[in-house]
């Protein structure tokens, strides 16, 4: 009985520690990107504005961030190429947004290379997430 006892209460712990890091918020992102960004010779802090432009314009490529996210990030958007719906990106009409480390360097990495055809800069993902958190639904 106390065999069977351990054994479930080990099962209890190798499952709760198999389930996933908990969710962060967009401003904890914001936060981890400005500490790496502190890094960076000449870092002087992160721009909405800056954001803004960025997401608007195109860099080299087809596409620009707007492209799929439409100019107004909190509606709904769609892929250029595929015409999938995408849903908003402002997390401020998608409360999902910024939320799953892994889906979020996923999305950069993935986003930024259409776009840009490299990785974005983290002063680069800090201005457009500073852009993203100032749109109000």
């Amino acid at each position: 009985m106390l065999r069977k006892l351990h054994a479930s209460g080990l099962a209890l712990v190798v499952g709760l520690a198999a389930q996933p890091a908990f969710a962060e918020t967009p401003d904890q992102v914001l936060a981890a990107f400005q500490k790496e960004a502190k890094s960076t010779p000449g870092f002087q802090g992160f721009s909405a504005a800056s954001g803004e432009n960025f997401f608007k314009a195109k860099h080299g490529k087809e596409w620009s961030c707007a492209s799929c996210h439409t100019d107004n990030p909190a509606a709904q958007g769609k892929h250029a190429n595929t015409g999938k719906p995408i849903e908003p990106l402002a997390p401020s009409a998608n409360a999902a947004r910024f939320s799953d480390p892994a889906k979020i360097e996923k999305w950069f990495k993935r986003n930024c290379n259409d776009v840009l055809g490299r990785t974005c800069t983290v002063q680069e993902k800090g201005d457009v997430l500073s852009y993203l958190l100032a749109i109000k639904k």
